[in-house]
């Protein structure tokens, strides 16, 4: 059994105004989930996208709008929302503060495919760390 202290891993900037924080991947010895903190500042958040895995959206603190296809919502800390495998989803901080939202997938590589075209598909995975 490994303690994994997640003060060591580093902050990534995944787009402007959004870091992202790695907790659990293939990288981190995890074979069937990948957990990460993302940090946005107001009015930003993640693009709508897809995941071939389900997801499970958690905010900590601050408050979001989440969409799931054609639906939305708003969620505050300790509020999570399940995203279907194929699911067309994104969020966006609604705060004036920062959000931090924390994600759960159902594999140990990170992989998404963005809508929009200025997005770049990224792959969090053994051999390549965080490709944007």
């Amino acid at each position: 059994m490994e303690v994994l202290n997640h003060a060591d891993h580093p902050l990534e900037r995944w787009r402007d105004g959004v870091m992202t924080q790695m907790r659990m991947s293939h990288l981190f010895g995890g074979r069937q989930l990948c957990i990460f903190d993302q940090f946005c500042d107001p009015g930003l958040g993640a693009p709508t996208h897809v995941h071939a895995v389900e997801e499970v959206l958690e905010v900590i603190s601050g408050s979001a709008e989440i969409w799931v296809n054609s639906e939305k919502s708003v969620a505050g800390a300790n509020q999570s929302v399940l995203i279907p495998a194929g699911a067309s989803h994104g969020f966006r901080n609604i705060g004036t503060e920062t959000l931090h939202v924390r994600a759960t997938l159902a594999s140990s590589i990170f992989e998404a495919q963005y809508d929009s075209s200025k997005e770049t598909s990224r792959r969090w995975s053994p051999t390549h760390a965080a490709i944007g």
